[in-house]
């Protein structure tokens, strides 16, 4: 099998330093940050985004595969992990910048985060449907405070992370949609009231990566994640036509000396491979931006999902795409602690600009669009009123 992200001999995941040049502009400012990213596919599962944020102008090309539950090459981590890493990311970035504006002093933090998605129905009927549960953060914490003060930092914290503006309250994705070069209407799907912007193309491969200097910015470890009771996701499992099954992902996040987070993140089900990210904010939020910031990998995770959405329902329908791109803007707001507005965080609805080549008629483009969007679990994240259960507990 191809395994293009190998076999293109470039760093999977780098700091752009030509994003200019690539032609990746960034939306404008709405909310306090505004992300676009760039997202082709390379193969069956392979995809690679570039992300650029326009309150910082960084740009960070990011990679992702799926494991073998996907027929898979497992070169990069799934895309449900990059949401899971940056959502836990933000929220520590809110505790400790909370932690330190109330005097809490805390020696040492991990926090534990566990996403929970469904997958109910069937491709073929049409019913197949992605779903998103509440979220569980345990937050271990050594600390100079008292168990009821540090429950109540958690939940000011989480409150005030931007992405909870994507769980607050239902939100539905807008699309706009460009078929073998033509700009077609949306039938299944809330319509992006906005002009197509314009297709991406090969751009992608102009970027030049700049070297990091925190070490590998995301790693598999070689390890798999431990089976659990509910880990049934296996070889193949994820493309059968008709599914009622449940996924889990897990990060564990901790601070290093440096001031980088290191985020540990498991594949319970189904059942997929360890992979660690580093990810620090940008000069504007204090850090010094040697790593993907919290909304470049939330961003690029949503992209990354709805990618696979697209091959995964090609495969099932035995309708080939030939090539899908898509354009993707996210808009949050500042944070409440980080960037102390004081205020809960907010965010957006996603939109999205989608370019499908095939041999097939345009209904076809319509309904895989559909579909895509119907079984994407971080699309259901967002039109899902969800809430974050909170438990802290001692380091």
């Amino acid at each position: 099998m191809n395994n293009p992200l190998k076999d293109s001999g470039l760093p999977l995941f780098f700091k752009v330093s030509n994003p200019d040049e690539v032609g990746i502009n960034t939306p404008p400012q709405r909310m306090g940050d505004s992300l676009r990213t760039w997202v082709r596919s390379l193969s069956h599962m392979q995809k690679e985004a570039i992300v650029r944020s326009s309150r910082t102008g960084v740009a960070w090309r990011l990679a992702s595969d799926e494991g073998a539950y996907l027929d898979g090459l497992d070169e990069a981590p799934c895309p449900l992990s990059f949401l899971t890493t940056g959502m836990v990311c933000a929220t520590m970035n809110e505790i400790l910048a909370l932690a330190e504006q109330r005097g809490i002093n805390i020696k040492d933090i991990r926090l534990i985060q566990d996403n929970y998605y469904t997958m109910k129905g069937s491709m073929l009927r049409g019913t197949m449907t992605g779903g998103a549960e509440d979220v569980q953060l345990e937050a271990q914490i050594d600390a100079d405070a008292d168990s009821a003060t540090l429950q109540q930092l958690v939940e000011d914290a989480v409150r005030m992370n931007p992405l909870s503006g994507l769980m607050r309250e239902a939100l539905d994705s807008f699309f706009a949609l460009s078929h073998n070069g033509i700009e077609i209407s949306t039938t299944e799907t809330t319509p992006l009231k906005q002009p197509l912007l314009k297709d991406p193309g090969d751009q992608f491969s102009i970027a030049k990566s700049i070297e990091s200097s925190v070490g590998p910015i995301i790693q598999n470890t070689g390890k798999m994640t431990p089976k659990e009771e509910h880990t049934t996701g296996f070889s193949g499992s994820s493309l059968a036509e008709e599914q009622n099954r449940l996924l889990h992902v897990k990060a564990i996040c901790t601070v290093r000396p440096d001031g980088v987070k290191e985020i540990e993140q498991h594949l319970y089900n189904p059942h997929g491979s360890i992979f660690k990210f580093l990810s620090e904010e940008a000069t504007e939020k204090g850090g010094q931006g040697r790593a993907p910031d919290a909304n470049t990998y939330i961003s690029a995770g949503i992209a990354f999902c709805f990618m696979t959405q697209f091959g995964r329902a090609a495969v099932i329908f035995k309708k080939e795409l030939d090539q899908y791109r898509i354009i993707q803007d996210t808009h949050f707001s500042l944070a409440g602690a980080s960037d102390k507005t004081g205020l809960r965080g907010e965010a957006d609805e996603v939109e999205t600009h989608c370019y499908l080549e095939s041999n097939y008629d345009d209904n076809y483009a319509q309904h895989v669009l559909g579909m895509a969007e119907q079984t994407c679990f971080l699309h259901a994240f967002c039109r899902t009123d969800l809430i974050t259960e909170i438990r802290v507990s001692s380091f």
